[in-house]
């Protein structure tokens, strides 16, 4: 089979009805994981053109797509990111992907399973703070999510996933991300769930925020509106000055910033590095991290609270799952909007197990900025069509 163009280039393909699709017809559906062989490209229909820097596959072509028959890209590993924001979403280009309902629906079910997922799992993080040590929290969390993303992972890619060439740059992630979720852990055990989930919805503001002013990346007057307006929104959900004002906004706005600077770091990671490695080197790392903690304080769990943080851990990365496979399914633009049920979520919790009852603060500043997180991503969206 004849190549052409420059490494890594598009095979011509043998099937008429096929075709390679560029890389950018794929950008962000496809893991880009290596296979241990020659690397394997993922061939699409026709219609999504012909043109040479293909990506590359995950897996070699199977028996069927050697024999001529067009077949789709197979979905990433588990999302690199251990808390996903709206951000994610937006920096996914799937308006080429051909929708149809069949996979719309499923995408949306997976988006509102990961939502309950993730405000579950705060909640018993919450519950659990009054009685265990942050670190110990964090480190049982980080064993189960390392396990069960490593049961998913590892059967696939073995152990040539931690291939990298960037281990300063994963540590330096992983790191952060630690100091991130210690923020938000203290922030839950100071303030209302719903809160600390109206706050964490700023992330992808920081996020946009310092690829503009560090990464020079561009932002016109329609990202800079969806910013100003959408701090505004955390200043009316914090109301400082105000009695009610509490320390816990501080982490938790603590939080929000330092996921924004792991967003906007990770994008130049993804050139080089697999949406599998990204994610086991990370909990492999944050695993170590809180590891280092222990010595500072633990308390023997008893086996009811065992379950408890087991499941923690579970949920976790079932959410991360779930929430990759919905953006496997369907657009951006399609599920974005079903990832804020989080705060509604968060706030019956938060009713049921704890009495909060949600202030006109906090109902106004968050629908100020759910606005503008969703202003981001229709306006990353629509100009990546």
């Amino acid at each position: 089979m004849r190549r052409v163009g420059s490494a890594p280039s598009c095979r011509v393909s043998c099937c008429r009805e096929a075709s390679y699709a560029p890389a950018s017809a794929i950008a962000g559906w496809t893991g880009g994981s290596r296979s241990l062989g020659r690397p394997t490209y993922e061939r699409l229909p026709r219609k999504y053109g012909i043109g040479r820097n293909c990506r590359p596959a995950q897996a070699p072509l199977d028996a069927a797509a050697r024999a001529g028959e067009c077949c789709r890209a197979s979905p990433s590993d588990i999302s690199d990111r251990a808390h996903p924001t709206l951000d994610d979403l937006s920096r996914h280009d799937l308006s080429r992907r051909p929708m149809t309902s069949r996979s719309v629906l499923p995408g949306i079910l997976f988006m509102v399973g990961a939502t309950i997922m993730f405000s579950v799992g705060g909640a018993v993080s919450k519950w659990q703070l009054t009685t265990y040590p942050v670190g110990e929290i964090l480190f049982v969390r980080a064993v189960v999510s390392l396990l069960t993303v490593a049961v998913i992972i590892l059967p696939r890619s073995g152990l040539a996933v931690f291939r990298t060439n960037r281990l300063r740059d994963h540590a330096t992630r992983s790191v952060t991300q630690a100091a991130a979720q210690t923020c938000i852990m203290v922030a839950l055990g100071l303030m209302p769930l719903a809160s600390v989930i109206a706050v964490n919805f700023s992330a992808p503001l920081f996020a946009t925020l310092i690829s503009a002013l560090v990464f020079k990346e561009a932002a016109g007057r329609a990202r800079w509106a969806a910013l100003v307006a959408g701090f505004v929104g955390v200043l009316i959900v914090t109301n400082p000055g105000a009695e009610t004002f509490q320390i816990g906004f501080l982490f938790a706005i603590g939080n929000a910033l330092l996921y924004g600077v792991v967003t906007a770091g990770v994008r130049s990671m993804t050139k080089t590095e697999s949406a599998g490695t990204l994610t086991m080197w990370q909990m492999v790392m944050l695993t170590a991290i809180f590891a280092a903690a222990l010595p500072f304080g633990f308390v023997t769990p008893t086996p009811w609270d065992s379950v408890l943080m087991i499941f923690n851990g579970v949920s976790n990365a079932v959410g991360q799952y779930w929430w990759t496979r919905s953006l496997h399914l369907a657009p951006a633009g399609a599920v974005g909007p079903f990832y804020y049920l989080s705060l509604v979520w968060a706030m019956v919790i938060g009713f049921v197990v704890w009495g909060d009852i949600p202030t006109v603060h906090l109902l106004v500043g968050s629908a100020v900025v759910v606005a503008s997180g969703m202003a981001l991503l229709w306006h990353e969206s629509s100009r990546k069509r």
